[in-house]
């Protein structure tokens, strides 16, 4: 009796541990690993005390609470060394509680105040960001909002993170951010427990990062043609367009983004992406190339010059650095000094991904290297240079990383594998025993589309939240020990502002930072988007943007024998009702609503839908052309 009270009580605890969204409207992104709801609130007072010591690696963490807990409230926030009453305390143990590592923290919030428990400052800083998301959402506003209860339910939290690697990547090559826009999505992102940003810093559009000893990797390597449109199909530039559209951070730029992540725990990962995207470089210095006439080519502005087939990658211009030529690791080890001496983080990421060889293979001074180093294929020739450049990168202090085609003729001895091209490449390094973080397109590449092609900027793939939601870092494959985390990955040739810059990445980070906080056995999506819609209303009044796809329709169209087209219609989130129109006319919840495969009729043009919860609109009104329908069913092409 007494073992079957026991397992009923454990039962309820993990009840209460574990439906966080749905227990008082709690809604923490990424899940801790236990919260379990007290009764009653905490009630944040008009004059807020916060104990804490000063050091200066608290300073961020006090400064996140002073801030979120005085703009939107209006209260008054003191920070003392010690006071008998206090709203908030952070608590620094004096023993280490092996349970939470270095990030994690223990939270509770009491009737009479708020104590925070970590080894470290940051996982007090990261029990002051769930703090936050334990207050209305009016708590993000960077404006005092009256006529709100500024309360937090009772609760006890413990947490701590699953991978030490919690990534996002910003390219910031193929269209340049500022210094102020790199910080503000640090900001975002560190809200979220991500703790890694990888800046790709390089490609065949630009150069964005000053290096002093080789001036012209910036003066003319930083700079294109502005073209707006569909990235990869602009018209080659002109000669009398002004290249004048781009930008480098200085090193000044550099060390300043490095402090102020640094100060909101968060690792700036550089990538210079050699061999290949790296028309910038050799733009600046055209002796770097194997190929002849190089000193005529320019930066890409986008037009298109890189085919991908089934027998390889083909370069209309060579935009690779030459692995044959000593001039180019005496130019590497230049950029590494500089690079190594302005980024702390361990590591140094060196592309190796796509790297067209068809130059290559016409070169004589690829050829005698081949003969020379008994190489028998381009990517043994690519293996040798990679060997190469980790050797510079190590003799830098830093541990060497590149994508997963670094596997491709052999691997270094040290490497670690970021594995793009799906799990493959990250399971086979593991296997071999290398350190690898897994960024697949498969759930982790936020420059997919997110909705259908009819309606999202259009690139040659969708990601779907729910998609996303499914990553698993470490398969069971390999051994879990050398899977140090995962990222996800925006690149930015689509993206040509902030504001698509954050409708891009959110809510799908949101998925990103689960998957590599939260315990595997915790994840469940209808409870995870019971919680992004909360923290969409926070958006909301952060001014932060963020898509809606999640709440639009996927289409699926079918040939039917009599020749007519069937349309399936289904919805990513439960609870959602669509109605639609073929008669040109804009549904609301008053048109039919879908409950059964269409057949679109004869002579109809467009197919016109629209998603409700209740009598209220959460998606975007999509018109889908009905050639476009007939054009997937016929090529059994669907977008899901």
């Amino acid at each position: 009796m007494k073992k079957l009270l026991g397992l009923l009580c454990l039962c309820v605890i993990a009840f209460h541990s574990f439906s966080q969204s749905k227990d008082g409207g709690i809604a923490i992104i990424p899940e801790p690993v236990t919260l379990t709801k007290k009764a009653g609130e905490y009630v944040l007072p008009k004059r807020v005390i916060i104990v804490s010591n000063t050091q200066p690696e608290m300073q961020q963490v006090i400064n996140l609470l002073r801030e979120r807990l005085s703009i939107p409230t209006g209260a008054k926030v003191t920070v003392l060394n010690s006071s008998q009453i206090a709203a908030v305390r952070l608590i620094l143990n004096k023993k280490t509680d092996t349970l939470l590592g270095k990030e994690g923290y223990r939270l509770a919030v009491t009737k009479k105040g708020i104590f925070i428990r970590a080894n470290g400052p940051a996982g007090l800083f990261y029990g002051a960001q769930t703090l936050v998301q334990l207050f209305p959402k009016e708590i993000v506003s960077a404006a005092r909002v009256r006529n709100i209860r500024w309360v937090s339910p009772c609760v006890a939290i413990t947490d701590y993170p699953r991978f030490k690697w919690r990534g996002l990547m910003f390219d910031v090559a193929r269209h340049f951010f500022t210094k102020a826009e790199v910080e503000a999505y640090i900001d975002n992102m560190a809200k979220y427990k991500l703790n890694l940003l990888h800046m790709h810093l390089t490609d065949d559009e630009g150069w964005r990062i000053e290096i002093k000893s080789l001036p012209r990797l910036t003066t003319v390597g930083a700079y294109n043609v502005k073209k707006v449109g569909y990235f990869g199909s602009f018209s080659p530039p002109e000669a009398n367009e002004p290249r004048d559209y781009g930008g480098f951070y200085t090193q000044d730029d550099i060390r300043e983004i490095v402090k102020y992540a640094k100060e909101r725990f968060v690792d700036i990962l550089p990538e210079i992406d050699v061999p290949g995207h790296s028309l910038a470089a050799v733009v600046a210095y055209p002796e770097l190339s194997c190929t002849p006439g190089a000193d005529q080519y320019h930066t890409r502005s986008g037009e298109h010059f890189m085919d991908f087939t089934k027998n390889g990658i083909k370069a209309g211009i060579d935009n690779t650095l030459c692995p044959a030529n000593e001039k180019v690791y005496e130019f590497l080890d230049k950029v590494l000094t500089e690079v190594a001496g302005l980024f702390p983080f361990g590591y140094i990421h060196m592309g190796g991904d796509e790297c067209a060889k068809n130059f290559w293979e016409q070169s004589d001074a690829i050829k005698a290297l081949m003969q020379k180093e008994g190489l028998k294929t381009q990517q043994e020739v690519q293996s040798y240079f990679e060997k190469r450049v980790e050797k510079i990168v190590e003799s830098k202090g830093k541990k060497f990383m590149g994508w997963d085609e670094i596997l491709e003729g052999g691997l270094g001895p040290d490497a670690t594998v970021m594995s793009w091209r799906g799990m493959k490449g990250g399971i086979e390094a593991a296997k071999m025993g290398h350190e690898v973080v897994m960024s697949p397109t498969t759930f982790a590449y936020l420059d997919y589309m997110q909705a259908d092609p009819v309606i999202e900027p259009r690139v040659y793939a969708t990601l779907r939240l729910n998609k996303t939601y499914e990553f698993e870092p470490a398969p069971d494959s390999v051994d879990s020990k050398l899977i140090i985390g995962g990222q996800a990955n925006l690149w930015t040739e689509q993206v040509y502002n902030v504001r698509h810059l954050e409708y891009m990445t959110w809510p799908r980070a949101f998925a990103i930072s689960e998957a590599v906080w939260s315990p595997k056995s915790r994840r469940n999506f209808d409870d995870f988007f019971s919680r992004v819609e909360k923290h969409f209303d926070r958006f909301n009044i952060a001014e932060i943007k963020y898509a809606p796809s999640v709440y639009d329709p996927v289409f699926t169209a079918k040939s039917m024998p009599d020749s007519t087209v069937q349309v399936e219609l289904a919805t990513e989130v439960r609870g959602l009702d669509i109605h639609y129109s073929f008669d040109n006319s804009f549904p609301d919840q008053f048109y039919p609503k879908y409950t059964e495969p269409l057949i679109v009729p004869k002579d109809a043009a467009m197919l016109k839908v629209i998603t409700y919860r209740g009598d209220k609109p959460v998606g975007r009104m999509i018109c889908m052309p009905v050639d476009e329908l007939k054009k997937r069913a016929a090529h059994k092409r669907n977008f899901d």
